[in-house]
C-alpha cells in the first residue's frame, strides 16, 4: 500500500507542477484559433467555443455582427482555424462570499486565458474528421429537423447538450431538484450498453466477442455525449471485471491517473461520491426490504443523504421531494422518453419526423404544474469546510449504526444541529453585494430573526436589438445576488427596500421574487408614479408598504429608520428610500442614488446628523458625495458600490478627492468585491472578497 501512495504522491505533484507552470507561461496575443466544433455556442449576437492553439485551450467569446454571420456560426459543421483580431485576458474569480470563481472552473478544464474576438478576418475550415465533429453534426441535424422543445431532450438525453432555449424548462427541473435526469451518467450508460448487449446477443455473438466490442462502442458514446465525466465513470465502472468495493477502487484509480483533475469539478466530485455511496449502501439495505420499490427508496435515501452535504456546498438549497420526483421521471425518462427519442433520432435520417413533439409539450406542462406548490426549495445555507467534512462523517456514521436506536439518534441529532448552524448564522452583518454597476445591501440579524434587503441590482440596456440578436440570458441576480443570499441560508427575505425605479438598483426584483420567498416590498410614493415599476409590484404579487419619513425597521437590537420617502415625488435618484441605523454603536447611511440637491435636503430637516459608515450616493459620480455634505455628516468609511470598469467612470475622480481630503477610507466594490461588516469581539469588523 506505501509504494502506491508513494507512487501517487509523486505523480499528483508532478501534475500539480505542470499545471502551475501551464498556468504562468501563456501567449501574450494570438491571431488563430482552432475551434472546437461541439463547443460552438450561439446565443442571439453572442458566440462562446472553446480553441486550441500551441497545444493551449482558450475560452473564446465574440459578438456576431450580422444575422448571416449568426447562421453561418449555427450551421458550422467543419473543423477549422479562426484567423481573428482580439485580446487575451485572465478568467474573473469570485467577486462574492460563495460566489461562482470562473478562474478554478476553466482550470479544472485546463483553460487560464479567455480570448474577446473583436473582429474576425478570416476561416479556414478543413476536412479533417473527429468524434466531436460528429457529435456536433448529430446536434445541428437534431436542431433542424426537430421543433421544440422535442430538439432539447434528444440533444440533452442522447448527446449531453442542453441549449440556451431550455433555460426556464432547466430552472423548473433544477427547482425540484430533478436536474440530473439530463447529467448523463449511469441511468444513460446501463441503457445503451445493455442494449447494444442484447442487439449482439440476439445476432448470435458469443458473450466474450460483445465484451470486446464494448470497448469501441463505450470510447465513441463518451465522445459523443462530450466526454463527461460522468459517463466516463459510468462506463469504466460497467467495463471493469470487478465487483463492489473492489470495483469502485480500480475506476478511481484510472479516474484519477487518465484525469487527475476530475476532482476538482463539481461533476466529477459529485458522479465519484455518489458511485462510492451507491457501492457502500448496498450493504446496508434493511431485512424489511423484499421489492425493488422498497430497495429503489432505501438506496434513494441513502444517497441523497450521502450526496446531501455536497450539494448543499455547492447549491445551497435542496428539494425534500427530489427522492419521490426521481423515482417517478427516471422511470418515465428510461422506459419510454429514451427509446422514442433514438427511434425518432435514427428515423429522421430516412426523411421521416416522428411527430413526437406533443409528449414533450404535456411532460413539460406536468412539471410547470408539479413545480407551483413546490417551487422555492428547502434553502440550507453552504458549510464550510470543517461543517462539510463533519457532515459526512456524521452521515456515514448514521448510516453504519441505523440499527442501533441509541447510536442512530446521536448521529442525526449532530446532524441537525450541524445543518441548523449553515442556516442560521451566529454573526449579524451588513454586506455590500458585488452586483456591478448596480447597487444591493444586505443586513442579516444574528440567526436570521430578521434581515432586510436594499436593492436587487440589475442591468440597465441602452441598446434596442433586433430579433436575431436577442440572446438569451440569465439575470445579474441569479450569478450574484441570489446565490450569496442562498449560501448563507436565507430562504425567506423579511422586508425588500426598493430605493427608487433605476433598473441598476431594481432591474432584477422579479427574478429575485422568483427565486426566494419576499415578506413585504418597502417602496416611496415617487415610485408608484412610475407605470414600468408598477407593473413589476403587480406582476410579483407581493405584499407592498408605501414608507414615510419616520418608519422603522426593528433589526440588530436596534431598528433601520427611513430618514426620507423621497424629496421629488418621481422615482428618480433624489426620490431615493434614504435610511438610517445605529448598530451596536455604529451609525450607518445608506442614500440610493442620492445627489448633492437631496443631499442638501437631508441635512436641511437633519442638521445634527453624524455618521460613521456611509453607502456613496450614486455610485461615487461627481452629482452626489457634496464636499459641504461631507464635512458635515463626518463619515469614517465611505461605501462605492460601482462595476468594473462601468461605462460612466464611476465613481469620479473628484469624489475620490473629496473623501480624501477628509481623510474617509473609501471601499469599492469594483476593487474589492464584496465587502462585508461582521459583529465580532463587542465590534465591527471588515473584510472584503478580493
Amino acid at each position: 500500500m506505501l509504494p502506491i501512495l508513494i507512487l501517487f504522491t509523486i505523480y499528483f505533484s508532478s501534475c500539480l507542477l505542470y499545471d502551475q507552470k501551464n498556468a504562468e507561461h501563456q501567449p501574450n496575443q494570438l491571431s488563430k484559433i482552432e475551434y472546437q466544433p461541439d463547443s460552438i455556442e450561439v446565443n442571439g449576437n453572442r458566440l462562446s467555443f472553446i480553441g486550441t492553439s500551441c497545444g493551449k485551450k482558450y475560452q473564446v467569446y465574440y459578438q456576431l455582427k450580422t444575422e448571416d454571420e449568426q447562421k453561418f456560426f449555427k450551421n458550422l459543421d467543419k473543423n477549422g482555424t479562426l484567423v481573428f483580431t482580439g485580446t487575451l485576458s485572465k478568467p474573473e474569480g469570485a467577486r462574492n462570499y460563495n460566489g461562482f470563481n470562473n478562474v478554478k472552473y476553466l482550470a479544472s478544464q485546463n483553460i487560464y486565458r479567455q480570448i474577446n474576438i473583436e473582429s474576425i478576418n478570416g476561416i479556414q475550415t478543413n476536412s479533417n474528421f473527429s468524434l466531436q465533429l460528429l457529435r456536433r453534426r448529430a446536434i445541428i441535424h437534431i436542431q433542424k429537423k426537430f421543433p421544440s422543445p422535442c430538439s432539447n431532450y434528444i440533444t440533452g438525453l442522447l448527446f449531453g447538450y442542453l441549449g440556451k432555449d431550455f433555460g426556464e424548462m432547466s430552472d423548473l427541473y433544477s427547482s425540484l431538484g430533478i436536474i440530473h435526469l439530463f447529467a448523463l451518467s449511469g441511468m444513460h450508460v446501463n441503457f445503451f450498453l445493455d442494449w447494444f448487449r442484447k442487439i449482439f446477443l440476439r445476432l448470435g455473438l458469443t458473450r466474450e466477442k460483445i465484451k470486446i466490442l464494448q470497448i469501441p462502442f463505450s470510447i465513441l458514446y463518451a465522445f459523443l455525449t462530450g466526454l463527461s465525466i460522468s459517463v466516463i465513470r459510468a462506463l469504466v465502472q460497467k467495463l471493469l471485471p470487478y465487483r463492489k468495493i473492489d470495483n469502485f477502487a480500480m475506476m478511481l484509480i484510472l479516474i484519477l491517473i487518465f484525469m487527475p483533475k476530475a476532482l476538482l469539478t463539481i461533476g466529477g466530485q459529485l458522479t465519484i461520491l455518489y458511485a462510492f455511496a451507491m457501492c457502500m449502501t448496498s450493504f446496508k439495505k434493511t431485512k424489511k426490504a423484499q421489492t425493488n420499490v422498497v430497495n429503489y427508496l432505501w438506496s434513494s435515501i441513502c444517497l441523497t443523504l450521502v450526496a446531501l452535504p455536497l450539494l448543499i456546498f455547492y447549491f445551497h438549497s435542496f428539494q425534500p421531494l427530489s427522492i419521490l420526483l426521481t423515482f417517478i421521471f427516471s422511470f418515465i425518462f428510461s422506459t419510454i422518453l429514451l427509446p422514442l427519442i433514438i427511434i425518432a433520432f435514427f428515423v429522421s435520417f430516412t426523411g421521416i419526423i416522428i411527430p413526437c413533439n406533443f409528449i414533450f409539450l404535456v411532460l413539460e406542462g406536468l412539471i410547470r404544474a408539479i413545480d407551483k406548490p413546490l417551487h422555492y426549495p428547502f434553502v440550507f445555507g453552504s458549510p464550510n469546510i470543517v461543517q462539510l467534512l463533519l457532515l459526512f462523517i456524521f452521515t456515514g456514521l448514521f448510516i453504519d449504526f441505523y440499527r442501533h436506536t441509541k447510536m442512530r439518534l446521536f448521529f442525526l441529532s449532530g446532524l441537525i444541529l450541524i445543518y441548523l448552524t449553515c442556516k442560521y448564522p451566529f454573526l449579524p452583518t451588513i454586506t455590500v453585494i458585488d452586483v456591478g454597476q448596480g447597487d444591493s445591501i444586505f443586513l442579516q440579524d444574528r440567526f436570521d430573526k430578521q434581515n432586510i434587503l436594499i436593492d436587487t441590482g440589475g442591468k440597465v440596456s441602452f441598446m434596442k436589438y433586433a430579433p436575431w440578436q436577442s440572446a438569451q440570458a440569465k439575470t445579474n441576480a441569479e450569478y450574484t445576488l441570489i446565490p450569496y443570499l442562498q449560501s448563507i441560508g436565507v430562504g425567506k427575505i423579511d422586508h425588500l427596500i426598493l430605493t427608487h425605479t433605476d433598473d441598476d438598483h431594481v432591474g432584477d426584483f422579479l427574478k429575485l421574487a422568483d427565486k426566494i420567498k419576499i415578506s413585504e416590498v418597502l417602496v416611496s410614493p415617487g415610485e408608484l408614479s412610475n407605470p414600468v415599476f408598477v407593473s413589476k409590484l403587480t406582476k410579483a404579487n407581493l405584499p407592498v408598504h408605501v414608507v414615510k419619513t419616520g418608519d422603522t425597521i426593528p433589526i440588530f437590537n436596534s431598528k433601520l429608520e427611513i430618514l426620507s420617502s423621497g424629496y421629488t415625488g418621481k422615482g428618480d435618484n433624489n426620490d431615493s428610500i434614504i435610511t438610517y441605523g445605529n448598530f451596536y454603536g455604529s451609525r450607518f447611511l445608506f442614500t440610493g442614488d442620492l445627489e448633492r440637491e437631496g443631499e442638501k435636503e437631508l441635512i436641511n430637516n437633519f442638521p445634527l446628523l453624524k455618521v460613521d459608515v456611509l453607502k456613496a450616493g450614486h455610485h461615487g459620480s461627481k452629482t452626489s458625495s457634496d464636499p459641504d455634505f461631507i464635512e458635515r455628516i463626518g463619515p469614517r468609511i465611505a461605501l462605492i458600490s460601482v462595476g468594473k470598469n462601468n461605462r460612466y467612470g464611476h465613481p469620479n475622480q473628484e469624489t475620490l478627492e473629496t473623501y480624501n481630503k477628509n481623510k474617509i477610507k473609501v471601499l469599492r466594490t469594483d476593487l474589492y468585491g464584496a465587502i462585508q461588516f461582521y459583529r465580532s469581539s463587542n465590534q465591527w469588523q471588515i473584510r472584503t472578497v478580493k
